[in-house]
């Protein structure tokens, strides 16, 4: 019987030619490892005993004149029968465990799910020389306006952790926002005895906590995707929802599909699947969405149209908001980036977080970003001039009538109007129902531009605390030779003002509280608040004032000692965290007198008076 030459023993024989190319390789590319060789079937024996020189390998013989190879056969190890041998062939198959999926869930299974179960799955996208030490994580560094990347690392960890977590929502200040804004994204060392990437989530929450978003995603962006674990993963989910950016979750959905096990990440996997040429299984996992009810239709009906405008799409998608009774920031998000109408009585009755999300949002309609930058502007996610530039877009926009520019229509009459007296009623009429002091911010820098006069004295008041919103303290101050003593317009002055040479008259301050119609005399109160946390007031007539006003200001808690204590060892940035956490709330009727005096004081004792100032100005003009 004649052996069949297996491929490999062919090319190998064909190497030992003498005459063979010259080999053109470095060294270290010229000695490959052996690839495996089949094994033919031996011949028939005559005998069932195999002989000494069986168990050899036959040596052939050197290639003839005009050959080109010789078959080389290599004999069964004698280490036992052939019976034996082949029991130790089968024996050496591993058994697989016993919750490996079977061949028709392998079939119904999505490659990256397969990739999951045979541990293909990538830990990194990113090559070790590019990625990123998860141990300083931010967005702004020291240089940039941001504290000290050192400030938190020595602090102890549970105290970070517990301001961390509590710092879950708004802050009652637009200047308190931007504070702990600015502390939450520096670029910080990672407080010892907390892990790094938790560190980053906690910031991350925070932020979105304050509708942040766009800070936030910038903030989760710093961690490499395979450092990510699930609280990270939910803070990124959060902010790139918020922001409609749901592609940028896609490089961390793809490198760890199981961080998430709910509807809407289901979702997200096939959007991703879905931009990354994945159509059929995009169009597999939604209609596996619909079917099994992990998500409400609306929902999946989102993520299909959106899944099928990355290009394969066959099919159109009917969106029916009939039966929806609540717009969640996924509906929000998938339905702005979609252009996809919203009914009208479902998205007043939305949250102030989804008015954060809309001016982040550049694909939501030019009058519903005005109409909710009033909100984000007195929250303090906009600044002034940003919310100007917004008016002045919506101005120049012919796709929208005049009655809709009415606002927008007055700002403008605040900048150009032809006399003073006109510019100023166009701000009063703006100013009109403004509960949520955005107005204020917008005409800031048109307040700023008005002469100092006396005939303006009643709308001194307003007029300083719009500058101030804006930081324009300079420009307030020019007011202060029209206003009087003990009126709001000079206590707002006698806060704001950046250097004093002396305290302030507690007789002064005493006419302001007279003259308080405040409820509960709470601008009396953070007045008082304001100037003996600026060390504005002398000790004995700051104890006087509060026993007229009945606040005890001195009566310490568990937060105030821990503000006193990072003032006392000059930790700016705690001190902010620290004073965030005071601030929290969504109204001034949410925060103390007492509360205002521990963080003014702890922030004009670290070497932060400008915020303390602005913050102070703020809960008397707010209050």
């Amino acid at each position: 019987m004649t052996a069949t030459v297996p491929l490999a023993a062919g090319a190998l024989a064909t190497g030992t030619l003498a005459t063979g190319p010259e080999d053109l390789l470095p060294p270290a590319f010229r000695n490959p490892p052996p690839q495996p060789r089949s094994t033919p079937s031996p011949a028939p024996a005559p005998a069932p005993t195999p002989t000494a020189s069986a168990a050899r390998p036959a040596t052939p013989s050197a290639p003839a004149a005009g050959s080109t190879s010789t078959p080389v056969v290599q004999s069964v190890p004698s280490t036992g029968s052939s019976t034996s041998g082949s029991s130790s062939e089968s024996s050496g198959d591993s058994p697989l465990p016993s919750s490996f999926p079977s061949l028709r869930e392998l079939e119904s299974m999505e490659a990256d799910e397969i990739n999951e179960v045979l541990g293909l799955r990538p830990k990194f996208d990113i090559p070790a020389a590019a990625r990123r030490s998860a141990a300083e994580v931010g967005v702004i560094s020291e240089a940039e306006g941001g504290f000290a990347a050192g400030s938190l690392a020595g602090q102890p960890a549970r105290l970070v952790l517990a301001a961390l977590r509590a710092s879950d929502g708004p802050v009652v200040s637009r200047w308190g926002h931007i504070l702990l804004r600015r502390v939450l994204a520096s670029r910080l060392d990672t407080p010892r005895g907390l892990d790094p990437v938790d560190f980053a989530a906690l910031r991350a929450r925070a932020l979105n906590g304050m509708g942040e978003a766009v800070v936030a995603r910038a903030l989760v962006q710093d961690v490499d995707g395979g450092n990510y674990n699930n609280a990270l993963t939910n803070a990124a989910f959060n902010s790139y929802v918020a922001s409609a950016d749901l592609l940028g979750m896609c490089p961390v959905a793809r490198l760890q599909p199981s961080q998430r096990d709910d509807g809407e990440w289901e979702l997200m996997l096939a959007i991703c699947s879905a931009y990354l040429g994945e159509a059929r299984g995009a169009d597999r996992r939604l209609g596996r969405a619909l079917g099994n009810g992990i998500a409400p239709e609306i929902d999946v009906r989102l993520a299909q149209r959106f899944a099928g405008a990355a290009g394969e799409g066959g099919r159109a998608v009917n969106i029916e908001w009939d039966g929806v009774e609540e717009l969640t920031p996924w509906r929000f998000a998938l339905s702005r980036a979609l252009g996809v109408e919203i009914p009208a009585g479902l998205r007043s009755s939305g949250s102030a977080m989804l008015d954060y999300s809309e001016v982040l949002i550049p694909a939501s309609p030019l009058l519903d970003r005005v109409a909710a930058s009033d909100r984000a502007g007195g929250q303090g996610l906009m600044s002034s001039a940003a919310m100007v530039d917004l008016y002045a877009q919506f101005w120049a926009s012919d796709e929208y009538s005049q009655e809709d520019k009415i606002a927008a229509g007055l700002l403008r009459q605040a900048y150009a109007a032809r006399t003073v007296t006109a510019r100023v009623a166009a701000m009063r009429e703006l100013w009109e129902g403004d509960e949520t002091f955005g107005r204020h911010v917008l005409t800031a820098y048109a307040a700023a531009r008005l002469p100092v006069r006396q005939d303006l004295v009643e709308d001194a008041a307003p007029l300083i605390a719009s500058m101030l919103s804006a930081g324009l303290d300079r420009s307030a101050m020019r007011w202060g030779s029209v206003v009087s003593e003990g009126t709001e317009g000079w206590a707002l002055l006698a806060i704001a003002q950046p250097e004093r040479s002396g305290p302030v008259s507690s007789g002064a301050v005493s006419d302001f509280i007279s003259d308080d119609l405040s409820e509960g005399q709470r601008k009396s109160a953070f007045l008082v608040a304001g100037l003996a946390g600026l060390g504005r007031l002398e000790a004995d007539d700051f104890a006087d004032l509060a026993d007229d006003l009945g606040v005890n200001y001195s009566r310490s808690s568990a937060w105030s000692d821990k503000i006193g204590r990072a003032a006392q060892v000059d930790n700016q940035a705690l001190v902010a965290l620290l004073a965030g956490v005071g601030m929290q709330g969504t109204s001034w009727d949410q925060m103390t007198p007492r509360q205002l005096y521990h963080i003014v004081s702890a922030l004009t004792r670290v070497g932060l008076s400008a915020e303390a100032r602005m913050i102070a100005a703020e809960a008397v003009s707010r209050g």
